[in-house]
């Protein structure tokens, strides 16, 4: 069942010069006319479950840039329509799944994967936002929120966040959203997602005032940058670095006046990767996040070659009711 409620890089080497973008251009329009035909209609919420009640359970949760951009421009080593299809099937192991760059390939990700729950897509580049969630529990509301501030050629498409309200249980309610922020280390794409990041985080206090939420995604940021500014982040929505917590025993990576990001697929749980997985507890509802995990193996073909350009970082995420 696909849902679309409403619609109101740093670190990556791939920048789209004029021949490129005509390109792109040329093989969106051909793809689009052929996926705009084939959108689901949206959802009433009278097809929903009736859900059981319940005070604890646990997500396993999953967060993948699957680098969906058109095979010519993809930076990614493999057959991006073979490679995703099989991403969207390795999926179905995970309970809830935030995807980013899901641009042109959406039809392949989606064709074996079994999320009773999942969101439109908006389309290939230059029209979509790539952001796709996928969820074995109802979404009850969708939200897709641009950038107000953005660099190069992140600003050829409508790139931002998503807003999700996922019930888990019968009155159990988590506000989930899926970031993708500016990419690059240049002065004005820092700046853009320095302000990414503080608009976010005014829709997190507006929206989900005292409510549980998950944040995962590719904030293309590291807190040993210091033009970066996931520590104001953090402060000014109270969420929490799970990768932190489990494998970083709380603390925060150093500040480094020299500091150079490794390449995304070089990432191990020793160290911090921009894909991020986030949380917040509320009166209501406490979070205790568990197996931390990088996810080589589950997402790489025959050769042993990564599906995507980015890792995959899943989470066990433990959760239960507060006694009132």
């Amino acid at each position: 069942m696909l849902i679309q409620l409403t619609y109101p890089k740093r670190r990556k080497s791939k920048h789209l010069g004029l021949i490129s973008l005509l390109s792109l251009l040329l093989i969106t329009g051909f793809q689009l006319s052929f996926k705009r035909g084939n959108t689901a209609k949206e959802v009433s919420k009278t097809v929903f479950p009736v859900m059981g009640e319940a005070s604890s359970g646990e997500l396993s949760l999953l967060t993948y840039n699957v680098a969906g951009l058109p095979q010519i421009i993809s930076s990614a080593e493999t057959d991006r329509a073979v490679s995703i299809q099989e991403i969207g099937r390795q999926m179905n192991k995970f309970d809830l799944v935030n995807a980013q760059e899901d641009f042109n390939y959406n039809r392949q990700l989606y064709a074996k994967n079994t999320h009773p729950y999942r969101t439109e897509n908006m389309g290939g580049v230059p029209f979509g936002d790539g952001l796709s969630t996928l969820s074995k529990y109802p979404i009850l509301k969708t939200e897709r929120i641009a950038w107000e501030d953005c660099s190069g050629s992140d600003c050829l498409t409508p790139k931002g966040f998503s807003y999700h309200r996922v019930q888990l249980a019968k009155e159990v309610f988590i506000d989930v959203y899926n970031v993708h922020a500016t990419a690059q280390d240049n002065p004005s794409a820092v700046l853009a997602r320095r302000k990414n990041l503080l608009q976010l985080a005014e829709y997190i206090k507006e929206k989900s005032a005292g409510e549980a939420i998950l944040i995962m995604g590719d904030f293309n940021a590291h807190y040993a940058f210091s033009e970066d500014n996931l520590h104001d982040f953090q402060k000014e929505t109270a969420v929490q670095d799970s990768w932190v917590m489990v494998q970083n025993k709380g603390i925060h990576p150093a500040l480094l006046p020299d500091f150079k990001a490794i390449h995304a697929l070089q990432v191990t749980e020793e160290c911090e990767s921009i894909d991020k997985i986030y949380f917040r507890d509320s009166e209501k509802l406490r979070f205790s996040p568990s197996s931390y995990k990088i996810e080589h193996e589950l997402f790489s073909n025959e050769e042993g070659k990564p599906l995507s350009d980015h890792c995959a970082i899943s989470l066990k995420m433990a959760w239960v009711l507060n006694e009132q």
